[in-house]
């Protein structure tokens, strides 16, 4: 077959970084990334971000606002890693609220099993964010911390997240984004692609994993682009904040 008339299917998808995949390869890629960077995922973050990431984490539980209440209200935590999201929702939220974290890496949710403070308010189910096992309208409130840039399908996750949200429900990513101030966009961009590679090597013995990590930040929408595609999922009152210059952004939006 000539290559100008290769079928679909045959052609390159979706991205790994900035490496062209099929779009069904990039999932087990994926998942080969965080079963080796699991049991050093925390250590990483503080590493990479001087410990920012715990600041991002508080101002994004903070903006969800969990209700302090006896009422029951359900958190579903997806990509939800070693379990930073629902452990802060759940030590923040009233004693009716309970958190699942959904994700698809087993090593990861290993982590955030060995680790979690309030096991009888938290549940761990393995599943795809693009295809979620769980029924629609099943939960108040849906979040996604750094883990919406590798997906496959963005569009699907969205879909998906729509569908289990109850009406009224909230949906909240955290993600790295486009940096918008002058000056600090080319000094994290130089520290980005060329240290926390070095880092990777150097901490966790994986300079490829998080080579992949970085770059996977570039493939990412910008805020505002990733506002269009969450309102173009159905969602309504679509928001985005900031978070030191743009190097993280919140994106909040309801299903109403």
């Amino acid at each position: 077959m000539a290559a100008d008339q290769k079928s679909k299917s045959e052609e390159p998808e979706a991205s790994f970084g900035f490496a062209p995949v099929a779009a069904e390869a990039k999932q087990g890629l994926v998942n080969d990334v965080f079963a080796r960077v699991a049991r050093r995922y925390d250590l990483m973050n503080d590493l990479m971000s001087g410990g920012l990431h715990r600041l991002w984490k508080d101002d994004f539980i903070g903006w969800l606002a969990p209700p302090k209440g006896p009422a029951p209200f359900a958190l579903l935590d997806v990509a939800g890693g070693t379990g930073d999201i629902a452990s802060r929702f759940l030590q923040a939220a009233g004693g009716g609220a309970y958190a699942v974290i959904c994700d698809i890496s087993a090593e990861m949710m290993e982590v955030a099993r060995a680790r979690a403070p309030k096991k009888e308010r938290l549940a761990w189910v393995q599943g795809n964010a693009e295809n979620l096992p769980f029924p629609a309208k099943s939960f108040d409130a849906y979040t996604i911390a750094f883990g919406m840039r590798n997906l496959t399908h963005i569009e699907a996750a969205l879909a998906e997240a729509f569908r289990v949200l109850k009406h009224g429900g909230r949906f909240l990513s955290l993600e790295f984004s486009a940096v918008e101030t002058p000056i600090l966009d080319t000094l994290y961009d130089a520290y980005s692609m060329n240290l926390i590679p070095v880092l990777g090597a150097l901490v966790a013995g994986d300079s490829a994993s998080y080579r992949y990590l970085v770059e996977s930040i570039r493939r990412f929408p910008d805020q505002k682009s990733f506002m269009e595609m969450i309102e173009n999922a159905g969602f309504e009152r679509v928001r985005y904040r900031n978070l030191s210059g743009g190097i993280a952004a919140i994106h909040s939006a309801w299903r109403l």
